[in-house]
């Protein structure tokens, strides 16, 4: 089975969840959802999920499970394969 890690900057309370584009190497995602209890790495993970076309057990916060910049473990893809269902990176 391949995976990855992405880096993530995850913005909650948004109003809408938005895959806003690149910071560097992670991915900005507006999360609508407030950063309490998980919820906001629950809604982080399923909007990713429906993205990426994987199942939302597939993706896990390895690192800064409380913090906004985080590293997501994606279970079933290769680096490319998350990179090529994402918005293109400018000079990253």
């Amino acid at each position: 089975m391949s995976g990855c890690r992405l880096e993530i900057k995850a913005i909650p309370n948004a109003p809408r969840n938005e895959v806003v584009g690149w910071l560097g190497t992670a991915l900005k995602v507006k999360v609508h959802a407030p950063p309490v209890e998980g919820k906001a790495n629950e809604v982080l993970g399923a909007f990713l999920a429906e993205i990426l076309c994987v199942p939302k057990r597939s993706i896990r916060v390895d690192h800064g499970a409380t913090a906004r910049k985080k590293l997501l473990l994606i279970d079933e893809l290769s680096l490319e394969e998350v990179y090529s269902k994402l918005p293109p990176r400018s000079g990253g």
